[in-house]
């Protein structure tokens, strides 16, 4: 059913168009096709209002180094969210790949600084918690947590992403990943010793998605100046999300999240940014990822369900 009232806060989308960091670089034509697809007008019928702010493209030139490229957009990226949260907007962050989580997130943590620290939740089929010197992939998209929890463990990530990053870092008490099914074991000592709590899916299962998500955000929430949630869409099971690069079977089903979502954080006050990554349209199906991606907005932006009002936190 459609949501008949709109948005009560102002939000802006920012696409990023990189798929620098993912082997399958076709991710960055998600925000395109998306904004093609009719995102906003779709979204508008939901009683969902938001705007598109700007489309960020990588300016990688020849003999650059992908790193280089990768710290420019997100710094870039980071000064588009953090200018839109202290204007009192809310951004929507489109991907592209998940390397773009440094910028979103150094952005947002920067702007919330002067009232305390930022929260995240980590939607997930992986940790994205590698180093340079542990990743088996050397991929950069499996690196952006590890990166804002201040581990960008080689002297060229740590150079690069430095000024995005010195006063942007995120504190691993206020962080929780969410679906977790695809990782290797570096990933997880690194975030086992610095505390990050994790729920794999076994668990997620086992428990109900509904309290692993109040979970999630009420450790996002706890002595923080707000928080945000990140979401690769590969959290999702591939059958409903089919676009995306790096597919995990078991996962998430998609409306089940939506639902989730809907009752556990919609029209929150304390959310102060929404980043939706990986899509890459090249390997959609009859438009169900990109379905999802805006069924996932409208969640998060539109009013929460009357039955799930009691869920609301002060």
């Amino acid at each position: 059913m459609s949501d008949s009232s709109p948005s009560p806060f102002p939000a802006a989308v920012i696409g990023v168009a990189s798929g620098l960091g993912a082997r399958d670089p076709r991710c960055r034509d998600g925000p395109a096709a998306l904004e093609r697809d009719g995102l906003l007008a779709r979204l508008a019928g939901r009683g969902v209002h938001l705007s598109w702010r700007s489309t960020l493209e990588p300016d990688h030139r020849p003999g650059q180094s992908r790193i280089r490229a990768i710290s420019e957009i997100c710094n870039r990226l980071a000064r588009e969210v953090g200018a839109t949260i202290r204007t009192g907007g809310l951004p929507v962050v489109v991907g592209g790949d998940h390397s773009c989580a440094i910028g979103t997130w150094s952005g947002a943590a920067q702007a919330v600084s002067p009232r305390g620290p930022l929260g995240l939740v980590w939607i997930d089929a992986h940790m994205d918690s590698h180093t340079p010197a542990t990743s088996h992939s050397g991929m950069p998209h499996g690196m952006p947590l590890a990166a804002l929890l201040g581990h960008g463990a080689s002297r060229e990530l740590a150079i690069e992403v430095a000024e995005i990053l010195h006063e942007g870092q995120i504190a691993p008490r206020h962080v929780c990943l969410v679906g977790v099914r695809s990782h290797e074991p570096e990933e997880e000592a690194l975030l086992a010793r610095l505390g990050v709590r994790i729920v794999h899916m076994d668990e997620l299962r086992a428990r109900g998605l509904d309290a692993v998500m109040r979970e999630a955000i009420d450790i996002a929430r706890a002595d923080t100046a707000g928080y945000g949630i990140t979401l690769d869409l590969d959290a999702m099971d591939p059958l409903d999300a089919p676009g995306v690069g790096t597919p995990v079977r078991g996962g998430i089903a998609a409306p089940a999240l939506v639902e989730s979502l809907a009752a556990c954080c919609a029209n929150d006050a304390a959310l102060v940014a929404l980043e939706v990554v990986e899509y890459n349209p090249h390997r959609d199906v009859d438009r169900r990822t990109a379905q999802v991606v805006e069924d996932v907005i409208a969640a998060v932006l539109g009013p929460r369900p009357a039955a799930e009002d009691a869920l609301s936190r002060a």
